[in-house]
């Protein structure tokens, strides 16, 4: 199993960090806030616990679970505490009205974390396209990007310990269509779905 740590006590680091303690994984939660990381270590149990903001996370594996906007300036305040680390983000850089990217470089919140992040860390795209309640009951696919093997390997690995499936697109380029892929999600779940109780996956024809 892994030892992850989760930076950041909102609605995904509850679900993502649920599943990983159920999943047989170690994790620590690190947030701003200390008394908000403490409560939510607890409701986690499992042994999770609570780390210092800004200290060395404790996990290999380093999830980001933060609004798009605070990601890349935690990378940089952390700085050497993520060299070596997994660094995984979740974000989803929605325009204000939810039908386009904040940016609008072709890049990607993930890609802009990465120069901001330790020449040996590692950095992967993962989890943006699945709603946090879909990640709490179902069994969603997890589309991930990154240019590290070994990092994408390990969440890979991580991805399976939570019963659920990891798909590789590719390489960190391709981080920003799946920050695409996102915006496709809350345009189906405004009009094509008309609710919020599904995810993107993918069907396999028989052979």
């Amino acid at each position: 199993m892994s030892d992850i740590s989760i930076i950041g006590t909102g609605n995904m680091a509850r679900a993502i960090g649920a599943r990983a303690t159920a999943g047989g994984s170690t994790v620590e939660v690190m947030g701003r806030d200390q008394a908000k990381a403490t409560d939510l270590a607890k409701a986690l149990g499992g042994g999770a616990t609570t780390g210092e903001w800004g200290a060395t996370p404790a996990g290999d594996i380093v999830i980001l679970a933060l609004l798009y906007e605070g990601v890349v300036p935690v990378v940089a305040e952390y700085g050497d505490a993520l060299a070596g680390k997994i660094i995984v983000d979740i974000s989803n850089p929605f325009n204000a009205t939810f039908d386009g990217l904040a940016h609008r470089e072709e890049t990607s919140i993930a890609q802009e974390a990465a120069k901001a992040a330790p020449a040996s860390a590692g950095v992967v795209k993962a989890f943006n396209t699945v709603f946090r309640h879909v990640l709490e009951k179902g069994r969603p696919d997890v589309f991930i990007a990154g240019d590290d093997a070994r990092a994408k390997a390990r969440v890979e690995t991580f991805i399976e310990s939570l019963g659920l499936r990891p798909l590789d697109v590719g390489g960190l380029n391709m981080a920003h269509w799946l920050e695409g892929a996102g915006v496709l999600t809350m345009g189906l779940a405004h009009h094509g779905v008309g609710n919020f109780d599904f995810s993107l996956g993918t069907t396999e024809l028989p052979g």
